[in-house]
């Protein structure tokens, strides 16, 4: 399955990351300070090269003193407007699940 990375709507998620550290006045440099990191991680993440896992993302708002669920609004808003499905995460014909060499597939 591709990654997310690189769509659309990562880089929706990312520019709201940025506009919010840029919007406080801090510098990844700040922002690595808070979550006890090196900057070039904070520049990693808003560049996209680096993935931020759910529980990442909490610290990270939590350290610019962002409310959660309110970020996960605001981003659900943003996202209704890009399309529903990436193509690149359409299954291709014959692409379905593979087994495992000797995995039974009634068990």
């Amino acid at each position: 399955m591709l990654k997310s990375l690189h769509t659309q709507s990562n880089q929706v998620f990312l520019a709201m990351l940025r506009r919010r550290r840029q919007a406080m006045r801090l510098r990844q440099a700040d922002v690595a300070q808070r979550l006890g990191r090196g900057q070039s991680t904070v520049s990693k993440i808003e560049r996209g090269v680096r993935r931020l896992d759910i529980i990442e993302l909490r610290a990270w708002l939590a350290a610019l003193g962002v409310d959660f669920v309110d970020f996960m609004r605001e981003l659900d808003l943003r996202l209704e407007t890009q399309p529903t499905v990436d193509p690149r995460f359409r299954r291709r014909r014959g692409a379905g699940r593979q087994r495992m060499p000797g995995s039974n597939p009634s068990a």
